[in-house]
């Protein structure tokens, strides 16, 4: 039989451990290292689109020759020095946490140098105007920063790497979106697959602290404010189900779309970019600029500040307007532009969602605003408690629990019909490169090469 614990006997034990105690604050001060750089990152991008946006008020076409040059300059430096630095960020965490991947390895993927390659990289693509968002780098920047802690750590702690990097992939979005929930369901639900006991801790230390860092700096509100939801009765399920269904068809196309276009499938489009991968970007960072222009200026960069216009009722945005920003954020990860999609896709979302409440109640406007984001996010992720706890956080929607929470249960489903997970496809594929099993014109066409001799000494941050 089990003794009970000894209260008197554990605090003895845990007060003499003095190395248990130092690890335990180098991680703390890491995930605090992690807050900042997340916070950094947010700041120094908000900045780089003000830039942006400023240039398209007093110059507006000078983006044909500012985007898709800009845009070369981003793809040709993440190709030539970090490569593991393309795209966004979270399949390489995840491809980092695969047994098969050999440990001198795994800086390849996530490192502190290419930390920070992402946060100046992803900064200029928002400068650039390109469709893109910050929070799937920032899951990549602060994965790299708890890893790294791993070297002061005593030979004998159970703290692995492995717990480190979901610790950092978790706190990066939960500082990146001020939505701890969401940090944690994303460790379950995309990294981890489940909690093991000695790593639950850790994880949610590191978002604690991350997000404490966040809220320091941005306060404590919620990301697109709070949206007034009215009273909701069986009138409201048709409008419901018809944004439901769309996001999810949407979404599950815009994935096998990604995917296919991101893991260096056979077409003729993808041998072109392999052999020719500047003039790609220049095409594609034009064809960005083109859609911004005639769109209005709404689908340049991650769209945050469309989306709290239509929850406030003040803007909207059109079917072809939403379509549009659908392509222009394929087109920007096609040329293996660092930066997220997460934001584009809650952007896409909202449009769905506004598109359907224009057609059929526009008194339903801003909860199928909501309902869209959360549907298409998780169709394209297929990780619908994610989704939906982002969303919830994001819109202080407390009273639509359950509706968010059936959208991206039912989007996911459809979307799953569609399309494998994106994030665990080309976390494969870059698994695949990064321990050299494809072959080169795929992974060229990934945007994810092979690195560079001087990139792969091992041990190197």
């Amino acid at each position: 039989m089990s003794r009970e614990p000894d209260f008197l006997e554990n605090l003895r034990a845990e007060l003499s451990g003095g190395r248990r105690w130092l690890d335990r604050a180098i991680v703390l001060a890491y995930a605090v290292v992690a807050g900042l750089l997340v916070v950094g990152l947010t700041m120094a991008g908000d900045r780089a689109f003000a830039l942006f946006e400023r240039l398209y008020d007093a110059q507006p076409w000078a983006l044909l020759v500012w985007t898709p040059a800009l845009t070369v300059v981003i793809v040709w430096a993440t190709r030539r020095w970090f490569p593991g630095a393309a795209g966004s960020g979270i399949p390489q965490v995840k491809a980092a946490l695969e047994p098969a991947l050999p440990p001198e390895r795994i800086g390849r993927l996530v490192s502190l140098r290419l930390a920070l390659a992402k946060m100046v990289l992803t900064v200029g693509g928002l400068a650039a105007g390109l469709s893109i968002g910050r929070e799937g780098p920032s899951v990549q920047v602060a994965a790299a920063v708890m890893q790294h802690a791993r070297r002061w750590l005593s030979p004998g702690t159970v703290i692995d790497a492995r717990a480190l990097l979901v610790a950092g992939g978790a706190a990066g979005i939960a500082a990146a979106f001020n939505a701890p929930l969401a940090g944690v369901l994303f460790a379950i639900e995309e990294l981890y697959g489940r909690f093991e006991a000695r790593a639950s801790g850790l994880i949610i230390t590191a978002i604690v602290l991350a997000g404490l860092v966040a809220v320091a700096v941005f306060g404590n509100h919620s990301y697109f404010g709070v949206i007034r939801v009215p009273y909701l009765d069986w009138s409201a399920l048709v409008p419901g189900v018809a944004v439901t269904l769309a996001a999810g068809v949407a979404g599950g196309l815009f994935s096998r779309l990604m995917a296919a276009s991101l893991t260096g499938a056979p077409s003729r489009l993808n041998r072109l970019r392999a052999r020719w991968p500047l003039w790609f970007a220049a095409a594609g960072g034009l064809l960005v600029a083109v859609i911004g222009l005639a769109t209005g200026g709404v689908t340049f960069g991650a769209g945050s500040e469309t989306v709290k216009a239509m929850l406030a009722g003040h803007e909207t945005l059109s079917p072809l307007e939403t379509l549009l920003k659908f392509v222009a954020t394929w087109l920007t990860a096609w040329c293996g532009v660092p930066g997220g999609i997460f934001a584009p896709a809650l952007t896409i979302g909202a449009g769905i969602g506004n598109s359907v409440s224009q057609l059929i109640d526009g008194g339903l406007g801003p909860v199928l605003i909501a309902v869209g984001m959360a549907a298409f996010l998780a169709a394209v992720t297929q990780t619908p408690l994610t989704a939906f706890i982002i969303v919830m956080e994001m819109v202080d929607g407390q009273s639509m629990v359950l509706s968010l929470m059936a959208s991206a249960m039912m989007a996911s489903l459809v979307s799953r019909m569609l399309s494998r997970p994106l994030y665990e496809s080309l976390a494969a594929h870059m698994l695949g490169v990064a321990i050299g099993s494809p072959m080169p014109a795929a992974a060229a066409a990934s945007g994810v090469d092979p690195l560079p001799e001087s990139a792969q000494t091992p041990g190197k941050p």
